[in-house]
C-alpha cells in the first residue's frame, strides 16, 4: 500500500499517513511556465495498492490534478488505484434543474473513472445518488461519525437537531436518534445561485438548544437566514455541524456576526488561517479516513466503522 497526496489538502493527507503509521509517497507535481500541470511518481508503484488523496474543491485545477495523478499511476502499472476524495466538488450539479445545463457531477465521475481510478473513497456527498454516477465501487463515509462523538462529550441539554431542508432530514433524524434528541426542520426555497430563502420552521425549538446539521457551508447566506428563523422562534444556543467548510466570499464575516454560538467543521478541505473563527472548531477526519483506507486495502467491511445502531443513514 502506498499513499500519495495532491496539493489540494496536503495537511489532511499527512495526518492520514501518520494515522496509518506510514509516510506519504514521493510524487512531483509542477506547473510549467504556461501553467500546464506535470506529475511524476518518484518511486516504483508497479503492482502496488495506491491511494491518491485529493479533494476536488475549486479551483478546477484540483480536479485536473487528480485526473493527471490517476493517469500517471495507471500508466505506472499500479495494481489498484483508489481516489480518496474527502470533498467531491461539483456535487451540487447533479441533475438538470433547468434547460441546457450540464450534469457536471456525472461528467467528473466519468472522467475520474476513465483516468484510471478503480475505486472511490469519499465523504458526505451533497446528494446520495451521486454514488450511482460511478461505474466503479464507491465507499461513502459520514462526518457524523466524528460530530456525534464530539457533541455527546459536550453534553448539551434540551437539544433539538435541525435539518436545514427536506433533503437533509434523513441525516438529521440519524443525529437525533443517536443523540436521543428531538427533531425539527427548516423549509427553504431556492431563489437563485447560492441563494435560498428560509420561510418556515417545522417543529418546536422554543427554550431549546439547537444543532443544525448539513454537509457543507458555502456562502453561509442560507445558514444565517435559517439561524435567524430559529432565534426568532425562541431557540437558546445554536450549534452548527457541517462537514465541508467551503466558506466562499464573505461567509466568515457573516458567521462571525451571526447568533451562532459554535460551528463544528472538519478538515476535509484546507481552511485558510484567515477564515478560522473564534467560534469554529475544526475536527479531523484523518483517523476515520485512515481506518477506511486500511479496510479497503485488507478487503474488509467499511460499514463496520459505524457499529452503533447500524450505518449513519
Amino acid at each position: 500500500m502506498k499513499i500519495f497526496s495532491g496539493r489540494s489538502n496536503p495537511l489532511l493527507a499527512q495526518k492520514i499517513a501518520e494515522s496509518l503509521g506510514t509516510e506519504l509517497g514521493h510524487c512531483s507535481i509542477e506547473n510549467f511556465a504556461d501553467d500546464e500541470l506535470w506529475v511524476k511518481y518518484e518511486e516504483n508503484i508497479r503492482g502496488c495498492d495506491v491511494f491518491i488523496i485529493q479533494p476536488t474543491n475549486a479551483p478546477a485545477e484540483n480536479m485536473l490534478e487528480l485526473l493527471i495523478m490517476l493517469d500517471a499511476a495507471r500508466r505506472a502499472s499500479a495494481s489498484r488505484i483508489t481516489a480518496v476524495i474527502p470533498y467531491y466538488g461539483y456535487a451540487r450539479q447533479d441533475r438538470k434543474d433547468q434547460p441546457r445545463v450540464a450534469i457536471s457531477a456525472k461528467l467528473f465521475a466519468n472522467l475520474i473513472t476513465k483516468a484510471g481510478a478503480n475505486r472511490i473513497l469519499t465523504m458526505d456527498l451533497h446528494a446520495a445518488q451521486i454514488q450511482g454516477f460511478f461505474d466503479i465501487p464507491l465507499d461513502h463515509l459520514y462526518g457524523a461519525a466524528v460530530f456525534i462523538d464530539h457533541v455527546k462529550k459536550l453534553g448539551i441539554p434540551d437539544l433539538v437537531v435541525v435539518s436545514p431542508d427536506i433533503g437533509g432530514i434523513r441525516l438529521a433524524r440519524s443525529y437525533a436518534r443517536r443523540l436521543g434528541s428531538e427533531l425539527a426542520m427548516l423549509d427553504k426555497r431556492r431563489v437563485g445561485h447560492n441563494e435560498c430563502q428560509v420561510t418556515n420552521l417545522v417543529g418546536n425549538v422554543k427554550g431549546k438548544n439547537v444543532l443544525i446539521v448539513d454537509d457543507l457551508v458555502d456562502t453561509a447566506g442560507t445558514l444565517i437566514n435559517g439561524v435567524q428563523v430559529l432565534k426568532d422562534s425562541g431557540a437558546k444556543k445554536i450549534y452548527v455541524a457541517t462537514t465541508h467548510a467551503i466558506l466562499s466570499k464573505d461567509a466568515p464575516s457573516r458567521i462571525d456576526d451571526s447568533p451562532i454560538d459554535q460551528l463544528f467543521v472538519t478538515d476535509s478541505l484546507n481552511i485558510p488561517a484567515e477564515k478560522i473563527l473564534p467560534q469554529m472548531q475544526v475536527l479531523s477526519v484523518s483517523n476515520l479516513m485512515a481506518e477506511a483506507i486500511i479496510r479497503i486495502h485488507d478487503n474488509r467491511s467499511i460499514s463496520d466503522l459505524f457499529p452503533e445502531k447500524g450505518p449513519i443513514l
